[in-house]
């Protein structure tokens, strides 16, 4: 565990069990109570349930994730009604004070302990009890978005065809394990931007490093929804943000040479306004875990190969390949049923020039199943020469998005030794993820000020590519994802549409 994350703990520690014991201790007291009863954890509960007379049972329901939160929220109210607080902004003040309220209630002079009759006799209007309602409503479905699970939709073509556009998944929270936000203070619902008003949804008053409860490591071929790396800063705008990268226009703008393009951006600002976001705002993105920190990663004429291996390609992912057949007629239906394949669509079978040749989008196993089956007597995968290679990562390599690498993904712990050859592969992951001033000049590194050729890294990094590999925006043009950036594992289908409901693919498990 990091400095940042104890420090983090410690601070979430203190705001929930030592502020309220503060004040516990001077209302227990006007309660007739011990004053040093508030001052033992969890014994402390079971007092304020004796006192307010609640279920005994509360106090065991305290401890399952999730419910008891709640509980515990639940459980503050019904106590401080006991002292006479029944309206709505100081029911407010006790969840969302950290114990300052408490604090309040338990040091003046005029607030005194009404005992539990006083709660009997109180009844809400009906209106209050709507507002109740659904404050309550917006506080636990923050918490389970936030800790628990969120709902997601497949906005492009990027993962088919495993994901559809229009597929409404369930993303985990548990499987990376809970990230505690970074601006926690936010508009509840909305991602980074107020709608209509074209505002920043949060305010960066109060900032939380990163800090991860129970974290789990992302596994290799795991479909995960995480932050969108390059995202940190955005050109304001619905034709840009993530779907137009700053990045990628700057380079755009100066013909492969962002410093000339980040100029012309600068000099605009009408044209390009800019938004600078943290990482928990920046825009969700979901892809495919290809390679784990430590692997080494290379692309040979599409064929992921690791650690010098060759890999599978997951089998509902999609590429072009020319096929050649043996002559025989295409069956509309076998097409379908078999390969998954409309001979009618253009976009999905065309002639190729020679005998017999079809340019096909097929996916891996009916790819596999079009060679076992002797439909196809060759086929190779259409190689994607419309890049150029200053648009991919680290934009200096001559690379392209089929022949790629060796790139080696950093691992926590781990040590590189800088080159002249690998500067421009890792110096985002140093300078920005890791937040380290980095330069080389004169041929040689300066770390923090510090002349140096080695660095240790302090994060896990990921290599996250789509499955429909020539229609994905991915670690091929921007490089690792950080693990801090993880949101969660995308974990089922729970709605899918398109011109009407997809039946087949409702509840299905994503793979």
């Amino acid at each position: 565990m990091t400095h940042n994350e104890v420090l983090s703990i410690a601070l979430i520690i203190f705001m929930l069990n030592v502020l309220p014991m503060i004040g516990l201790y001077g209302m227990f007291r006007k309660a007739s109570v011990a004053g040093w009863k508030a001052l033992i954890p969890f014994y402390n509960i079971w007092v304020m349930i004796s006192i307010a007379q609640r279920p005994k049972y509360w106090f065991f329901l305290m401890f399952i994730p999730v419910i008891g939160w709640f509980i515990a929220l639940a459980m503050l109210i019904e106590f401080v009604k006991t002292f006479g607080k029944f309206k709505f902004y100081e029911h407010a003040l006790t969840v969302f004070s950290a114990g300052l309220y408490f604090i309040y209630v338990g040091f003046n002079h005029k607030d005194t302990f009404k005992g539990v009759e006083a709660v009997k006799s109180y009844k809400k209007s009906s209106s209050r009890e709507w507002i109740d309602a659904g404050v309550f409503a917006i506080v636990a479905a923050t918490i389970i978005r936030t800790f628990v699970f969120e709902a997601y939709v497949i906005p492009t073509g990027s993962m088919e065809k495993t994901l559809l556009i229009n597929d409404f998944l369930f993303v985990s929270k548990f499987s990376y394990g809970p990230r505690i936000p970074n601006t926690p203070l936010a508009v509840p619902f909305v991602h980074h931007t107020l709608p209509l008003i074209n505002t920043k949804s949060y305010v960066e008053w109060i900032k939380i490093p990163y800090t991860r409860w129970f974290p789990s490591p992302v596994k290799r071929n795991d479909v995960v929804v995480f932050n969108f790396p390059a995202g940190d800063t955005v050109i304001n705008r619905d034709e840009y943000q993530s779907a137009n990268p700053y990045y990628d226009v700057c380079r755009q703008l100066g013909n492969g040479n962002i410093d000339i393009g980040r100029k012309i951006v600068q000099n605009d600002p009408d044209e390009y306004p800019l938004v600078v976001r943290p990482v928990d705002k920046k825009e969700n993105y979901i892809k495919r875990c290809i390679a784990l920190a430590g692997d080494t990663l290379q692309l040979k004429n599409q064929v992921v190969y690791l650690n010098g291996q060759p890999t599978s390609l997951p089998p509902q992912s999609e590429t072009y390949y020319y096929v050649q057949t043996g002559g025989q007629q295409l069956d509309e239906t076998v097409m379908k049923e078999e390969y998954n394949l409309d001979i009618n669509n253009s976009d999905e079978i065309q002639p190729a020039s020679g005998s017999n040749k079809y340019r096909m989008l097929l996916t891996a196993a009916a790819k596999e199943k079009m060679l076992k089956n002797g439909l196809a007597k060759s086929m190779e995968p259409e190689l994607d020469t419309s890049v150029a290679p200053w648009q991919v990562y680290p934009h200096d390599h001559r690379w392209s998005v089929d022949n790629f690498g060796p790139i080696w993904i950093p691992k926590k712990g781990a040590t590189l030794t800088l080159t002249a050859d690998n500067y421009p592969v890792y110096e985002r992951a140093i300078r920005t993820y890791e937040k380290n001033t980095l330069e080389f000049r004169e041929g040689k590194f300066f770390i923090n000020g510090q002349q140096t050729d080695q660095y240790t890294f302090k994060m896990n990094y990921y290599w996250m590519m789509g499955d429909n590999r020539h229609g994905s925006q991915d670690s091929r043009f921007w490089g690792f994802v950080p693990e801090d950036h993880i949101v969660g594992e995308a974990s089922l289908i729970w709605m899918s549409y398109d011109k009407g409901i997809r039946w087949s693919r409702i509840f299905s498990k994503i793979r």
